[in-house]
């Protein structure tokens, strides 16, 4: 199986040069990914779309190939594109779905019909389009700019795969923000926005309306707006920027919503009223009311695709759709003896909603969360809605496992520790491990410990953290 770990210059000093990049999928997607890693993260660099704009125009326009359902907001939003994707899917739509970050492998950002993008495809596509973005670096580099980067380089490669297969629509989540993203340079047919709270701050605004304002550059002229619930300071910015562009607009708890839901075993019952009809009995097999509230999103969202919003579904075909809809990585039970539970949520607003998930679909004794954080992040408060939403609210005995991913922007897992004291953690109950490996077995050992005690695990506080962990628990 291809790794994004492959040391590919050891391997490519044993092998004939005329024999890359399609010797082996293994070695040409490590190619590819040291290839996206050279160029420069998004984070390093100002706001821009003028590059994409560039790129996009000297390749033909790939971003054009496929009316597209663009999404954005602070969490929900690769749940939410998933479920997009399996509601179009059942109605036989081609689709192409670009999420990002991944868990474990770079091709995973770039599905086709479900699936991560055959290795093959991904290599090919990238090698034919790699002649034109070095025109575009040549360019920018002679204007005194950064070259095209990581996450601009992977948006392009998105865009020509998806021309390439082709698709009948692409399902397109933003990476940060909005208007200045680099796939804002598709316009939507539809725009999505999932709840808004306080993240990236430094690039967005300090302020849930400066945030929502970053995030409403999605909605372009005679489109269709479906907004989650949000706060009404940002629902007002996405109200007016829908306004003030001629889009017809919807927003969830006015015009549709979750009417009903039940938690069960393996996920919930939902009802839920559509911008056409009312849908019930819909098993979604995902914890936690925020992702009913993401399935309502979805549902609608599709409604206005394919239909303007007046256009009603099959209910057969709508709980054909959420009952195949996995998402990786968000409260997902990766193992049951003990119960281990890996959780992508990287701030404040998402641990909260990941918390009353959790306590609502799994009954405990004791719980072991492995925590680590990345430098970007609000840990402080982070660490203290774990608090609140795992040890104020419930009986659970909690131990915490600090620790660090491979990422150079991980917080050490002294510094946790320190963060977790001014939280009002107890010291007797936290623990520190240089890396996911020893903190994941000391958790494990630990729930395992007292075979009587009802006991989990939950390894949580990064994306990077989760794809380790699913990587060593062999996923």
């Amino acid at each position: 199986m291809p790794n994004d770990n492959l040391d590919f210059d050891s391997v490519l000093d044993q092998t004939p040069a005329e024999a890359l990049p399609y010797q082996t999928d293994a070695l040409g997607v490590a190619r590819v990914y040291a290839d996206l890693l050279a160029r420069a993260p998004e984070n390093k660099l100002a706001p821009r779309l003028d590059a994409m704009r560039r790129a996009v125009e000297i390749l033909g326009s790939p971003e054009k190939a496929a009316p597209v359902i663009h999404i954005t907001g602070t969490n929900g939003k690769t749940s939410t594109a998933r479920m997009i994707e399996r509601l179009l899917m059942a109605h036989d739509i081609r689709t192409g779905r670009y999420t990002s970050p991944h868990l474990s492998k770079v091709t995973e950002r770039i599905s086709i019909d479900g699936e991560p993008v055959a290795d093959t495809t991904f290599v090919r596509v990238w090698d034919e389009i790699s002649p034109y973005l070095a025109i575009v670096d040549s360019e920018l580099e002679a204007d005194e700019q950064p070259r095209i980067t990581y996450f601009e380089a992977v948006t392009l490669l998105a865009f020509a795969i998806f021309a390439d297969e082709p698709v009948d629509v692409i399902v397109l989540e933003v990476g940060i923000g909005g208007s200045w993203d680099a796939t804002n340079v598709a316009d939507a047919t539809v725009s999505v926005i999932t709840p808004i709270g306080l993240d990236h701050t430094d690039m967005l605004g300090e302020t849930l309306a400066e945030i929502a304002g970053e995030k409403s550059g999605i909605i372009k002229p005679g489109s269709f707006l479906v907004s989650a619930v949000q706060e009404p300071e940002a629902a007002q910015v996405l109200l007016e920027a829908a306004r003030a562009n001629n889009a017809d607009y919807r927003f969830e708890g006015v015009e549709f919503g979750t009417v009903e839901r039940t938690a069960g075993v393996g996920g919930q019952l939902l009802t839920i009223q559509g911008l056409a009809q009312r849908y019930e009995g819909i098993a979604l097999p995902l914890f936690g009311e925020h992702q009913g509230q993401n399935a309502a999103v979805a549902l609608a969202a599709v409604e206005a695709f394919l239909g303007g919003g007046e256009k009603e579904l099959s209910e057969d075909l709508v709980k054909q759709a959420f009952g195949s809809v996995t998402s990786p990585g968000r409260l997902e039970v990766v193992a049951t003896e003990p119960v281990v539970v890996v959780d992508a949520a990287h701030n404040p607003h998402g641990v909260r909603a990941s918390a009353a998930a959790f306590k609502e679909s799994f009954a405990l004794e004791e719980l072991h969360l492995v925590v680590g954080i990345l430098g970007e992040k609000d840990a402080a408060e982070i660490f203290s809605v774990l608090r609140q939403g795992y040890i104020d609210t419930t009986e659970y005995r909690v131990k915490l496992h600090l620790t660090a991913s491979d990422s150079p922007r991980a917080i050490a897992p002294a510094t946790l520790q320190g963060l977790a004291l001014d939280a009002g953690f107890d010291e007797e109950d936290l623990e520190t491990y240089e890396n996911i490996p020893d903190a994941v077995s000391a958790a494990l050992t630990a729930a395992a410990d007292v075979p009587n005690l009802n006991s989990a695990v939950l390894i949580t506080g990064s994306i990077t953290v989760v794809g380790e962990a699913r990587t060593l628990l062999g996923l």
